[in-house]
């Protein structure tokens, strides 16, 4: 997810994919199996998006007995598909104003027009081979085996009539910004004089990330492993990353030196400040509540040692908390399935000197990194998420020290879920005290981040 609704949970803070089927070469990227094959499997992918899937669930779902390179491939065209998605809706909608039927139909297309229309220089194979490749895909599924005709029509006039095409659907919206008009509509409303270029960063690669695991080293040391094995980063100019950098290409984290014996995770660089904001020293009594997959458990563990325990209510998740917490050999976590929400099932009465909240939210902050989410959230899911994260704030502080710390976090960029979510906060209790904390960080090229809310409560020692 993300820590959000189930609807894209898995998705948040996963690895970000390495869009291998699209490196250039000297004469232009050729595809290193058909091409024909990876359309017809990247529009299988959207296609289930298209119903409400995320990418999480539909990659393992139909990507189960597919080889490394072809579900790199299909992934890889569905995120740029994602990220142009709402271009290529309205360019179609040009093309054909008549709705396509099938959906597999309707959705190779939208492959095919996003990946012909990228802006700049970026795309990534030549238009004739492009729109060839497009028609032979169609014979790869009984839905779209006699559109081979409509598909080389529509694709030919939209090469031949690019410019034009284009320029209309820039006009749209929806066209321009590639997010939902209601999405659009909020942002521009929150963000008077950001929302632009909250838009355009959510439509473009992301940096890769990582934060170099204190108990193994230093990043300085773990720069210069990196730069022997070819791969080149810098470290951001933010004095609470100590522990992060920022590589100058993404890559498979296989390719990462040490990344097997626990010497780095990969961490978006507003992820990563989480940890030392709360403050956490050894001996202190810690929760992370919603801590699947457990990136800031670890980043807690690494900065001290501490008696730590991580929840998660759906098992398969929690699993993962174990996991991370396994290959970087890091102890003093007990990881326990169980929804923070309900203390009276797992809490033993003793209160915590420190609690994570990185509360289920929209992931509205993490778009670039995931694609999907921005087609899959609905405008009322808002409300029901601020609903949930003011319920487990009420919760968690029942549970808090006095004199102790809670950190509440999300990954979006919705008012609703981060400053108005912290200010009604404040209002309900008395015995809460703001400390300093970053507020709302929008998503941001320079400094490479993610869209992340951060509030630091302190509850009033004579509470």
């Amino acid at each position: 997810m993300p820590r959000s609704i189930d609807q894209s949970g898995a998705a948040h803070r996963l690895s970000p994919p390495v869009d291998s089927h699209l490196q250039p070469s000297a004469n232009g990227p050729e595809p290193r199996r058909p091409l024909h094959r990876d359309l017809r499997d990247s529009a299988d992918l959207l296609g289930a998006v298209l119903q409400g899937e995320s990418l999480a669930t539909a990659l393992p779902r139909l990507a189960g007995a597919w080889d490394a390179g072809r579900r790199g491939a299909a992934q890889s065209l569905a995120f740029e598909t994602l990220r142009g998605l709402g271009r290529a809706r309205v360019l179609l909608a040009l093309l054909h104003p008549k709705r396509i039927k099938p959906a597999p139909l309707e959705s190779l297309l939208l492959v095919s027009i996003a990946l012909l229309t990228m802006p700049g220089q970026s795309r990534p194979y030549a238009d004739h081979t492009l729109v060839n490749e497009a028609v032979q895909a169609c014979a790869l599924h009984p839905g779209t085996r006699a559109a081979r005709g409509l598909v080389n029509a529509l694709l030919r006039r939209l090469q031949a009539q690019r410019e034009s095409l284009v320029a209309a659907a820039m006009g749209d919206e929806v066209g321009r910004w590639n997010h939902p008009a209601w999405w659009i509509g909020r942002i521009r409303a929150a963000f008077p004089d950001a929302w632009e270029s909250v838009l355009d960063i959510g439509a473009t690669h992301p940096a890769m990330s990582v934060r170099v695991n204190a108990r193994w080293g230093t990043r300085d040391a773990y720069l210069t492993l990196l730069r022997a094995r070819g791969l080149d980063a810098h470290a951001p100019d933010t004095p609470e990353l100590t522990q992060a950098l920022v590589l100058a290409r993404a890559v498979p984290v296989d390719q990462l030196p040490g990344f097997d014996a626990g010497a780095v995770s990969v961490q978006d660089c507003a992820a990563q400040l989480a940890a030392p904001l709360l403050d956490v020293r050894d001996g202190m009594r810690v929760l992370d509540a919603c801590a699947a997959p457990g990136g800031k458990t670890a980043h807690l563990l690494e900065i001290a040692r501490c008696d730590l325990i991580a929840l998660d209510q759906d098992p398969g998740r929690a699993a993962r908390i174990d996991q991370t917490l396994a290959r970087l050999r890091l102890r003093g976590a007990q990881v326990r399935v169980a929804d923070a929400s309900a203390p009276s099932v797992w809490w033993d009465g003793r209160p915590f000197d420190r609690i994570l909240l990185d509360a289920p939210c929209s992931a509205s902050g993490i778009v670039r990194r995931h694609p999907d989410i921005r087609w899959l959230r609905q405008e009322r899911d808002i409300a029901a998420l601020s609903a949930r994260q003011t319920a487990l704030l009420d919760t968690m502080w029942q549970l808090l020290a006095p004199g102790g710390r809670l950190l509440y976090a999300t990954c979006s960029v919705f008012p609703e879920e981060g400053s108005a979510q912290a200010q009604a906060f404040l209002d309900r209790h008395n015995d809460a005290l703001a400390l300093s904390a970053p507020g709302q960080l929008l998503p941001s090229r320079t400094p490479d981040r993610d869209g992340f809310h951060y509030a630091l409560f302190a509850k009033r020692a004579n509470a």
